[in-house]
């Protein structure tokens, strides 16, 4: 009787309560709903707070863990190789989608809001590279930039291979165990997992309302329909190829990150999370997972890719506008290319949206059609990026033990 009941009491099974009894509160409640969403917000800034001491640590470690710049350019290069070919068949998935099934059609743009998209500086990818690198790192420690919390923390890392053993080890040691302190802090904050995911589904069924949903479902379902066929079908079979395990069996042990991933619609927040299932879920060793899951919570974005090439072919269905083969081969080259700038914040594809749009001319205005449903589309999206690193992490860690062996 007592294993049944621990049974349906973990973290996992009370998570999934949550988020059904959220969407029924946010229905029937959403006064209330609406009130309450600081307990959200607070679960959510708790994981954030241990993002950016984790990921320099861990970035760090691994680095240094690593010990030549040999080994270090060998797991780079397999990360990002694996990190683009996801991202690429989660893009091209979208694309065939939007070609077989007619979704969107041609609709007045009268009543339109554009204040969001109006505010949206011109980009440019000199001005992308430069925003990589930190002018200041206290700056960049304190804001919360990733890529540049990750850029200086890989220099720094390879810096530290050329110092002697004696000027090495207390480095090491320190960020070992500040690395460690944030995960034993992460296991805190994971306990009000349950109450932070009935409070944000809620709050989203509340803000949201089913006739916009309703009104959207076509879109909707294409855009879940890819992003679970890229985590259902796609990924496991990269996973059983290059990593030569069972597939089903991996992201059922780690599902937890995925979870923790749709709840929070934040890749940064969860990686705390990811870090520690992958590693006492799923066998997967710490100096791989400290190097390429920071990596990935900013630069793998599959679920984002996949929604953004959804988006932009619908809107252009919407606009009356055909989008030739080249046309399409161009936007999902532009797409892969562009990923990495999206930040691990929830709702920051949007970004990118304007400058794809911009870019293939395509009216900017009707991205007001779709925001409504943008934040539980972006639920979806950001547990399909958290699944794409939870199966690079495995894979390449597949590949480091088979050399070392």
């Amino acid at each position: 009787m007592i294993q049944k009941i621990k049974k349906y009491t973990t973290t996992n099974t009370l998570v999934l309560v949550g988020i059904v009894l959220g969407a029924a509160f946010g229905i029937f409640f959403p006064e209330l709903a609406l009130e309450q969403k600081i307990i959200g917000s607070a679960f959510i800034a708790f994981l954030k707070m241990l993002v950016v001491p984790l990921v320099f640590a861990s970035i760090y470690t691994a680095i240094v863990g690593l010990g030549s710049l040999e080994h270090l350019k060998n797991i780079g290069l397999r990360t990002i190789f694996f990190y683009i070919l996801t991202t690429a068949l989660a893009v091209l998935a979208a694309i065939a989608a939007m070609n077989i099934f007619s979704v969107g059609e041609v609709v007045s743009s009268a009543g339109l809001s554009y204040e969001k998209a109006a505010a949206i500086a011109p980009f440019s990818f000199s001005s992308m590279i430069l925003s990589f690198i930190p002018t200041n790192i206290f700056s960049a420690l304190s804001n919360g930039s990733m890529m540049q919390i990750i850029v200086f923390a890989i220099l720094f890392g390879v810096a530290s291979l050329y110092l002697k053993p004696s000027e090495q080890k207390p480095l090491f040691d320190f960020f070992t165990a500040m690395s460690n302190a944030m995960l034993k802090m992460a296991e805190w904050v994971i306990l009000m997992t349950p109450i932070g995911v009935f409070s944000l589904i809620s709050y989203v069924i509340a803000e949201q309302g089913l006739d916009v949903v309703l009104g959207l479902w076509k879109y909707m379902l294409v855009v879940v329909g890819v992003i679970l066929f890229h985590g259902i079908i796609t990924l496991p079979a990269l996973l059983s190829y290059f990593g030569r395990v069972n597939p089903y069996k991996y992201l059922s042990d780690v599902r937890e990150a995925p979870i923790m991933a749709f709840s929070t619609a934040s890749s940064a927040a969860t990686l705390p999370v990811s870090m520690r299932v992958v590693e006492e879920m799923g066998g997967v060793d710490k100096k791989t997972a400290s190097f390429v899951l920071p990596l990935g919570a900013t630069v793998s974005m599959d679920g984002t890719a996949a929604y953004l090439s959804v988006a932009v072919l619908y809107i252009a269905n919407l606009a009356g506008v055909t989008l030739g083969f080249g046309e399409q081969l161009l936007l999902g080259i532009t797409i892969v290319a562009l990923s990495v700038g999206v930040a691990a914040l929830p709702s920051a594809s949007l970004v990118m949206m304007v400058v794809i749009l911009n870019q293939i001319g395509l009216p900017v205005e009707y991205i007001a059609l779709i925001v409504a449903v943008d934040r539980l589309l972006d639920m979806c999206r950001t547990a399909l990026n958290v699944t794409s690193d939870l199966v690079v992490s495995k894979i390449v860690d597949r590949y480091e033990k088979r050399e070392h062996n």
